[in-house]
Protein backbone atom coordinates (compact mmCIF):
# COMPACT_ATOMS: atom_id res chain seq x y z
CA UNK A 1 0.00 0.00 0.00
CA UNK A 2 1.25 3.46 -1.10
CA UNK A 3 0.65 6.13 1.67
CA UNK A 4 0.84 9.81 0.25
CA UNK A 5 1.11 12.53 3.13
CA UNK A 6 -1.34 16.08 1.94
CA UNK A 7 -1.67 19.48 3.48
CA UNK A 8 -3.96 22.27 2.55
CA UNK A 9 -3.20 24.44 0.61
CA UNK A 10 -2.13 21.21 -1.50
CA UNK A 11 1.24 21.53 -3.18
CA UNK A 12 0.86 23.34 -7.16
CA UNK A 13 0.50 20.47 -9.31
CA UNK A 14 0.39 17.56 -6.80
CA UNK A 15 -3.75 16.51 -7.72
CA UNK A 16 -2.18 16.23 -11.36
CA UNK A 17 -0.03 13.63 -10.32
CA UNK A 18 -2.25 11.45 -8.35
CA UNK A 19 -4.98 11.70 -10.68
CA UNK A 20 -6.72 8.61 -11.84
CA UNK A 21 -9.85 6.75 -11.83
CA UNK A 22 -10.29 5.20 -8.21
CA UNK A 23 -12.66 4.24 -5.57
CA UNK A 24 -12.49 6.28 -2.44
CA UNK A 25 -13.57 5.16 1.34
CA UNK A 26 -13.87 9.25 3.02
CA UNK A 27 -13.66 9.12 7.03
CA UNK A 28 -11.50 9.64 9.64
CA UNK A 29 -11.94 6.02 10.69
CA UNK A 30 -10.22 6.37 14.54
CA UNK A 31 -10.55 2.67 15.52
CA UNK A 32 -10.95 0.78 12.31
CA UNK A 33 -13.99 -1.07 14.00
CA UNK A 34 -16.51 -3.02 12.38
CA UNK A 35 -18.59 -0.20 10.83
CA UNK A 36 -15.69 1.44 9.60
CA UNK A 37 -14.38 -1.70 7.98
CA UNK A 38 -18.03 -2.16 6.35
CA UNK A 39 -17.18 1.12 4.72
CA UNK A 40 -13.51 0.55 3.51
CA UNK A 41 -14.34 -3.04 2.26
CA UNK A 42 -17.10 -1.68 0.44
CA UNK A 43 -14.56 0.82 -1.63
CA UNK A 44 -12.30 -2.19 -1.75
CA UNK A 45 -14.67 -4.95 -3.51
CA UNK A 46 -16.08 -2.09 -6.02
CA UNK A 47 -12.96 -1.26 -6.97
CA UNK A 48 -11.68 -4.69 -7.84
CA UNK A 49 -15.44 -5.29 -9.66
CA UNK A 50 -13.95 -2.26 -11.87
CA UNK A 51 -10.67 -2.39 -12.44
CA UNK A 52 -9.55 0.61 -10.67
CA UNK A 53 -7.38 1.72 -8.00
CA UNK A 54 -8.89 1.35 -4.29
CA UNK A 55 -8.41 4.32 -1.74
CA UNK A 56 -8.69 5.65 1.61
CA UNK A 57 -8.97 9.40 2.49
CA UNK A 58 -8.49 10.30 6.42
CA UNK A 59 -7.45 12.75 8.31
CA UNK A 60 -4.53 14.04 10.74
CA UNK A 61 -4.71 15.17 13.66
CA UNK A 62 -7.97 14.02 14.54
CA UNK A 63 -10.13 17.12 14.00
CA UNK A 64 -11.43 17.62 17.48
CA UNK A 65 -7.75 17.62 18.87
CA UNK A 66 -7.25 20.09 16.69
CA UNK A 67 -10.29 21.90 17.34
CA UNK A 68 -10.15 21.46 20.85
CA UNK A 69 -13.63 21.11 21.49
CA UNK A 70 -15.76 17.83 21.53
CA UNK A 71 -15.31 14.51 23.92
CA UNK A 72 -11.99 14.27 22.17
CA UNK A 73 -9.95 11.77 24.37
CA UNK A 74 -6.94 10.06 22.53
CA UNK A 75 -6.97 8.24 19.68
CA UNK A 76 -7.92 4.01 19.56
CA UNK A 77 -5.93 3.83 16.62
CA UNK A 78 -3.10 6.19 15.81
CA UNK A 79 -2.01 6.57 12.53
CA UNK A 80 0.91 4.43 11.93
CA UNK A 81 -1.51 0.86 13.69
CA UNK A 82 -4.34 2.38 11.00
CA UNK A 83 -1.87 2.09 8.48
CA UNK A 84 -1.13 -1.04 9.14
CA UNK A 85 -4.60 -2.31 8.88
CA UNK A 86 -5.05 -0.75 5.91
CA UNK A 87 -2.40 -2.71 4.67
CA UNK A 88 -4.17 -6.00 5.43
CA UNK A 89 -7.51 -4.82 3.62
CA UNK A 90 -5.81 -4.49 0.68
CA UNK A 91 -6.00 -0.88 0.04
CA UNK A 92 -3.90 0.20 -2.76
CA UNK A 93 -3.38 4.17 -1.16
CA UNK A 94 -4.06 5.52 1.70
CA UNK A 95 -4.22 9.55 1.90
CA UNK A 96 -3.47 11.35 4.69
CA UNK A 97 -4.91 14.58 4.79
CA UNK A 98 -3.74 17.09 7.14
CA UNK A 99 -6.17 18.29 9.54
CA UNK A 100 -5.58 22.16 9.94
CA UNK A 101 -7.09 25.70 9.77
CA UNK A 102 -7.24 26.06 5.86
CA UNK A 103 -8.99 22.64 5.49
CA UNK A 104 -11.44 23.30 8.40
CA UNK A 105 -12.68 26.58 6.47
CA UNK A 106 -13.16 24.88 3.52
CA UNK A 107 -16.36 24.70 1.97
CA UNK A 108 -17.90 21.65 1.06
CA UNK A 109 -18.04 22.76 -2.72
CA UNK A 110 -14.38 23.60 -2.84
CA UNK A 111 -13.54 20.26 -0.82
CA UNK A 112 -15.57 17.94 -3.28
CA UNK A 113 -14.15 20.27 -6.49
CA UNK A 114 -10.84 21.09 -5.60
CA UNK A 115 -9.94 18.35 -4.12
CA UNK A 116 -11.81 15.41 -4.59
CA UNK A 117 -12.86 15.97 -8.47
CA UNK A 118 -9.33 16.56 -9.29
CA UNK A 119 -8.30 13.35 -7.95
CA UNK A 120 -10.21 11.62 -10.11
CA UNK A 121 -12.60 10.28 -7.36
CA UNK A 122 -15.19 8.19 -10.02
CA UNK A 123 -16.87 6.69 -6.48
CA UNK A 124 -16.90 8.10 -3.00
CA UNK A 125 -18.07 5.39 -0.31
CA UNK A 126 -18.98 7.11 3.14
CA UNK A 127 -21.08 6.02 6.33
CA UNK A 128 -24.16 7.31 6.72
CA UNK A 129 -23.33 9.86 9.84
CA UNK A 130 -20.31 11.51 7.14
CA UNK A 131 -20.36 14.86 7.29
CA UNK A 132 -17.66 17.33 5.65
CA UNK A 133 -16.50 21.12 5.26
CA UNK A 134 -16.88 23.79 7.24
CA UNK A 135 -18.42 23.39 10.64
CA UNK A 136 -19.46 20.37 9.17
CA UNK A 137 -22.51 21.86 6.52
CA UNK A 138 -21.87 19.25 3.93
CA UNK A 139 -23.58 15.45 4.30
CA UNK A 140 -23.46 12.78 2.09
CA UNK A 141 -26.74 14.15 0.01
CA UNK A 142 -24.73 17.17 -0.62
CA UNK A 143 -21.52 15.47 -1.84
CA UNK A 144 -23.91 13.55 -3.87
CA UNK A 145 -25.42 16.90 -5.49
CA UNK A 146 -21.53 18.10 -5.68
CA UNK A 147 -20.44 15.24 -7.44
CA UNK A 148 -22.76 14.93 -10.00
CA UNK A 149 -22.59 13.60 -12.49
CA UNK A 150 -18.43 12.46 -12.67
CA UNK A 151 -18.77 11.40 -9.10
CA UNK A 152 -21.22 8.28 -7.72
CA UNK A 153 -21.66 8.66 -4.27
CA UNK A 154 -22.23 5.21 -2.03
CA UNK A 155 -23.20 5.40 1.52
CA UNK A 156 -22.70 2.67 3.73
CA UNK A 157 -25.41 1.87 6.36
CA UNK A 158 -24.71 1.95 10.63
CA UNK A 159 -23.75 -1.68 11.40
CA UNK A 160 -24.78 -3.09 14.79
CA UNK A 161 -24.00 -5.47 17.24
CA UNK A 162 -26.69 -7.25 19.43
CA UNK A 163 -29.02 -4.21 18.62
CA UNK A 164 -26.07 -1.56 19.09
CA UNK A 165 -24.90 0.84 16.85
CA UNK A 166 -20.81 0.46 16.50
CA UNK A 167 -19.08 3.58 17.02
CA UNK A 168 -15.81 5.04 17.88
CA UNK A 169 -17.40 7.07 20.97
CA UNK A 170 -19.28 3.74 22.15
CA UNK A 171 -15.73 2.23 22.28
CA UNK A 172 -14.52 5.16 24.03
CA UNK A 173 -17.22 4.62 26.20
CA UNK A 174 -16.75 0.71 27.10
CA UNK A 175 -13.21 1.40 27.58
CA UNK A 176 -13.68 3.83 30.54
CA UNK A 177 -15.82 1.35 31.91
CA UNK A 178 -13.20 -1.19 31.45
CA UNK A 179 -15.46 -3.23 29.29
CA UNK A 180 -12.77 -4.82 27.30
CA UNK A 181 -14.60 -7.82 25.89
CA UNK A 182 -17.77 -5.41 24.22
CA UNK A 183 -14.41 -3.34 22.77
CA UNK A 184 -13.43 -6.37 21.61
CA UNK A 185 -16.52 -7.40 20.07
CA UNK A 186 -16.75 -3.90 18.60
CA UNK A 187 -13.31 -3.58 17.39
CA UNK A 188 -12.94 -6.66 15.57
CA UNK A 189 -9.64 -7.23 17.34
CA UNK A 190 -8.04 -6.54 20.85
CA UNK A 191 -7.33 -3.38 21.96
CA UNK A 192 -3.88 -2.86 22.05
CA UNK A 193 -1.33 -0.17 22.66
CA UNK A 194 2.57 -0.22 21.31
CA UNK A 195 5.15 1.87 23.74
CA UNK A 196 8.78 1.89 24.91
CA UNK A 197 9.65 0.53 28.02
CA UNK A 198 11.43 3.14 30.12
CA UNK A 199 13.04 3.29 33.65
CA UNK A 200 10.72 3.36 36.68
CA UNK A 201 10.66 2.49 40.07
CA UNK A 202 12.06 -0.64 40.42
CA UNK A 203 9.57 -1.48 42.82
CA UNK A 204 8.51 -4.50 41.25
CA UNK A 205 11.36 -6.67 41.62
CA UNK A 206 12.13 -6.01 44.74
CA UNK A 207 8.80 -7.92 45.71
CA UNK A 208 8.75 -10.50 43.12
CA UNK A 209 7.07 -9.42 40.37
CA UNK A 210 9.40 -7.20 38.13
CA UNK A 211 7.69 -5.26 35.35
CA UNK A 212 8.01 -3.27 32.66
CA UNK A 213 7.23 0.81 32.72
CA UNK A 214 5.46 1.21 29.11
CA UNK A 215 5.17 4.86 27.99
CA UNK A 216 2.77 4.54 25.35
CA UNK A 217 4.06 6.01 21.65
CA UNK A 218 0.84 8.20 20.88
CA UNK A 219 -1.96 9.69 22.44
CA UNK A 220 -4.28 6.30 22.95
CA UNK A 221 -7.79 6.59 25.10
CA UNK A 222 -6.60 5.38 28.69
CA UNK A 223 -8.64 2.81 29.59
CA UNK A 224 -10.38 2.12 33.31
CA UNK A 225 -7.62 2.50 35.37
CA UNK A 226 -6.78 -1.64 37.23
CA UNK A 227 -5.67 -4.52 36.18
CA UNK A 228 -5.63 -6.91 33.18
CA UNK A 229 -4.90 -9.81 31.34
CA UNK A 230 -2.97 -8.99 28.21
CA UNK A 231 -0.50 -10.45 25.71
CA UNK A 232 2.43 -8.88 25.02
CA UNK A 233 4.59 -8.69 21.89
CA UNK A 234 8.18 -8.36 21.63
CA UNK A 235 10.40 -8.84 18.78
CA UNK A 236 8.05 -11.16 16.68
CA UNK A 237 7.16 -13.09 20.07
CA UNK A 238 3.55 -12.99 22.11
CA UNK A 239 4.28 -13.95 25.82
CA UNK A 240 1.22 -13.68 28.44
CA UNK A 241 0.91 -11.03 30.74
CA UNK A 242 -0.66 -8.93 33.81
CA UNK A 243 -0.80 -5.28 33.56
CA UNK A 244 -1.88 -2.58 35.41
CA UNK A 245 -2.95 0.57 34.41
CA UNK A 246 -3.13 3.56 37.30
CA UNK A 247 -1.35 5.54 40.12
CA UNK A 248 -0.67 2.94 42.24
CA UNK A 249 -2.10 4.07 45.38
CA UNK A 250 -0.84 1.55 47.65
CA UNK A 251 2.46 3.59 47.45
CA UNK A 252 1.13 7.57 46.21
CA UNK A 253 -0.99 9.42 47.23
CA UNK A 254 -1.04 12.33 45.01
CA UNK A 255 -0.18 11.59 41.67
CA UNK A 256 -3.04 11.71 39.00
CA UNK A 257 -1.05 10.71 35.87
CA UNK A 258 -1.39 6.63 34.99
CA UNK A 259 1.39 4.34 34.32
CA UNK A 260 1.24 1.09 32.29
CA UNK A 261 3.16 -1.44 33.82
CA UNK A 262 3.51 -5.16 32.88
CA UNK A 263 4.39 -7.96 34.23
CA UNK A 264 5.65 -10.48 31.60
CA UNK A 265 4.45 -14.55 32.99
CA UNK A 266 6.88 -16.61 30.91
CA UNK A 267 9.56 -14.29 30.36
CA UNK A 268 13.06 -12.98 32.49
CA UNK A 269 15.23 -10.70 30.97
CA UNK A 270 15.98 -6.28 30.43
CA UNK A 271 13.77 -5.00 28.33
CA UNK A 272 14.19 -1.43 28.45
CA UNK A 273 14.29 0.29 25.21
CA UNK A 274 12.29 -2.02 23.68
CA UNK A 275 9.13 -1.88 22.03
CA UNK A 276 6.33 -3.78 23.23
CA UNK A 277 2.60 -3.95 21.47
CA UNK A 278 0.11 -4.44 24.85
CA UNK A 279 -3.15 -6.37 23.54
CA UNK A 280 -6.26 -6.06 26.26
CA UNK A 281 -7.77 -9.53 26.53
CA UNK A 282 -9.39 -9.11 29.74
CA UNK A 283 -10.14 -7.00 32.65
CA UNK A 284 -9.44 -8.08 36.04
CA UNK A 285 -10.60 -5.70 38.87
CA UNK A 286 -10.52 -1.95 39.47
CA UNK A 287 -7.37 -0.46 40.85
CA UNK A 288 -6.81 -0.35 44.56
CA UNK A 289 -4.91 0.63 47.88
CA UNK A 290 -3.74 -2.55 49.81
CA UNK A 291 -2.92 -2.01 53.65
CA UNK A 292 0.40 -3.63 53.39
CA UNK A 293 2.78 -5.08 50.81
CA UNK A 294 2.32 -8.28 51.38
CA UNK A 295 -1.67 -7.90 50.84
CA UNK A 296 -0.66 -6.40 47.46
CA UNK A 297 2.10 -8.93 46.25
CA UNK A 298 -1.01 -11.87 47.50
CA UNK A 299 -3.38 -9.95 45.38
CA UNK A 300 -0.59 -9.86 42.38
CA UNK A 301 0.11 -13.75 42.99
CA UNK A 302 -4.02 -14.09 42.37
CA UNK A 303 -3.82 -11.54 39.07
CA UNK A 304 -1.47 -13.81 37.37
CA UNK A 305 -2.80 -17.29 37.98
CA UNK A 306 -6.11 -15.46 36.75
CA UNK A 307 -4.55 -14.12 33.78
CA UNK A 308 -2.80 -17.43 32.98
CA UNK A 309 -6.11 -19.28 33.18
CA UNK A 310 -7.81 -16.71 30.96
CA UNK A 311 -4.79 -15.93 28.22
CA UNK A 312 -4.20 -20.08 28.14
CA UNK A 313 -7.95 -20.63 27.58
CA UNK A 314 -8.21 -18.01 24.75
CA UNK A 315 -5.33 -19.52 23.07
CA UNK A 316 -6.91 -23.24 23.18
CA UNK A 317 -9.94 -22.10 22.00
Amino acid sequence: MIRKMLSFPLAEGILDELSKPQVLAIGQFDGLHHGHASVIQTAVNLSREQGIQSAVLTFHPHPKEVMRKGDYQGYLTPLKEKEAILEEMDVDVMYVLEFNESLSNLSPEQFVNQFLIKLGVQTAVVGFDFRFGHKGAGDENSLRELGAPSMNVITVPPLRLDGEKISSSFIRKALHEGDINEVTRMLGRPYSFTGIVMDGEKRGRTIGFPTANVEPSENYVVPLKGVYAVWVTHDNRRHPGVMNIGVKPTFHDNRTKPSFEVHLLDFSGDLYGEELKVELIHFLRTEQKFSSIDALIAQIKQDSVTASQLLTGDSQN
